[in-house]
């Protein structure tokens, strides 16, 4: 079923409203991925075989879960405690910390929801309000 060109979701085609910006260190390893991998088009974020071989098709949202949970163990981590959701909300609680605005957090997140990522905004505002401080 296609998509509804007036409800662009986290799957969408690339285009303007798409695309985030990446400077720094995460663009020199983007731009090694993309040739080490021979990607000219297509999607970015691929599976890769058992013989490394990369695929044509994109990581479904599960596969990239299960990334998180095995790399999150390779760690020494809890698998259960991290997800692919987890990273992309805790993104929005980091940036409340740093003072980001929402608005600005919420175009490189691509969150569509002012509601969902305020609660974000909200949480780590809470931990640094006068409330929580108080002693009872």
């Amino acid at each position: 079923m296609p998509r509804n060109p007036t409800r662009p979701d986290k799957t969408g085609d690339a285009d303007e409203e798409g695309r985030v910006l990446l400077v720094g260190p995460p663009v020199e390893a983007l731009r090694e991925w993309l040739e080490r991998a021979d990607i000219k088009k297509g999607p970015i974020f691929r599976a890769i075989d058992r013989w490394e071989a990369v695929e044509e098709k994109a990581l479904t949202p599960q596969s990239i879960n299960l990334i998180v949970k095995r790399r999150c163990a390779m760690a020494g981590l809890e698998p259960e405690a991290f997800s692919a959701h987890g990273l992309r909300a805790g993104y929005l609680t980091e940036a409340a910390r740093h003072g980001v605005s929402l608005p600005e957090a919420m175009q490189q997140s691509r969150h569509r929801s002012v509601q969902q990522a305020a609660s974000y905004y909200n949480e780590a505002d809470r931990t640094k309000g006068k409330a929580a401080r108080l002693a009872i």
